[in-house]
C-alpha cells in the first residue's frame, strides 16, 4: 500500500485554468485525463515523480455526477468553493481492504485523448465523502499506463497536512498512514470543522511549495 496521487476539485468552469495554476506553481507541464463516463466527471493530470501524479478534477453536467460517489464527491467540494478533495493509496490486491472494509470495489474507466483507456477498481470513496480526512484505495489494471508514466520531472510530493485524528486513518487502512510512504510526512492538525486534506507540500528545484 502507497500513496498513489492526491485530487483538487476545481469549479466545472474553471478545471483549466484552476490546473494551469497549479501546474505553473509546480513547474510541471499538466496534460489532459480525459473523461470518467462512470462517475460523471473530468480531469487534468500533473505527472510526478515516483509514480505519483495530482489529479485535478471536476463534474460533467451529466447524470452520472449525482448517482455515482465519485462524481458526488467531486460536486460538493467544487460547490463548496474547490480545493483539496482527498489522497489516494494504491493497492496491489483489493481484496484485504473489501474484507476489512465490508464492501466491494467499484470499477472506474477512462479514455486519455490519445485513445488509451486506462482502467482500476477503487474503494472507499462513501468513505470519504463521509470523512474527507480518509483516502480511498485504488488498483491500477496496468501499472504501464498509470498517469504518472512518461513524467519529465524530479518534483515529488513531500508531505500531506491533515485535519484530523491519525487513529481514525489507522483504523480504516490497517496501518498507520506514514507507513504508505517512505518520503512523504504525515502532519496532523486539529480540525476545525469537518476533517479534510487540508494542503500537501511538494519538493521542487526551486523549493518546498505548498498548496
Amino acid at each position: 500500500m502507497r500513496v498513489d496521487h492526491v485530487s483538487y476539485a476545481a469549479r466545472p468552469d474553471e478545471l483549466k485554468a484552476t490546473a494551469r495554476r497549479l501546474a505553473e506553481k509546480l513547474g510541471v507541464a499538466a496534460v489532459d485525463g480525459g473523461i470518467h463516463p462512470r462517475f460523471g466527471t473530468r480531469n487534468i493530470i500533473i505527472p510526478l515523480a515516483h509514480e505519483r501524479y495530482v489529479e485535478v478534477v471536476s463534474v460533467l453536467d451529466h447524470p452520472a455526477s449525482d448517482k455515482a460517489p465519485f462524481g458526488q464527491a467531486v460536486r460538493a467540494r467544487s460547490e463548496a468553493g474547490g480545493g483539496w478533495l482527498g489522497w489516494v493509496v494504491c493497492v496491489d490486491d483489493m481484496s484485504e481492504a473489501e474484507q476489512r472494509l465490508g464492501r466491494e470495489a467499484v470499477t472506474g474507466n477512462r479514455h486519455r485523448p490519445d485513445g488509451v483507456e486506462l482502467r482500476w477498481r477503487q474503494l472507499g470513496v462513501k468513505g470519504l465523502i463521509a470523512d474527507p480526512e480518509l483516502p480511498f484505495y485504488i488498483q491500477w489494471e496496468d501499472m504501464g499506463v498509470h498517469p504518472s508514466v512518461g513524467a519529465v520531472t524530479t518534483v515529488t510530493i513531500s508531505g500531506l497536512q491533515i485535519a484530523g485524528e491519525p487513529g481514525r486513518v489507522c483504523q480504516w487502512l490497517g496501518l498507520p498512514a506514514d507507513q504508505t510512504s517512505t518520503v512523504i510526512d504525515f502532519t496532523w492538525v486539529p480540525p476545525e470543522g469537518t476533517p479534510h486534506l487540508q494542503a500537501v507540500t511538494f519538493d521542487t528545484p526551486e523549493g518546498p511549495v505548498t498548496i
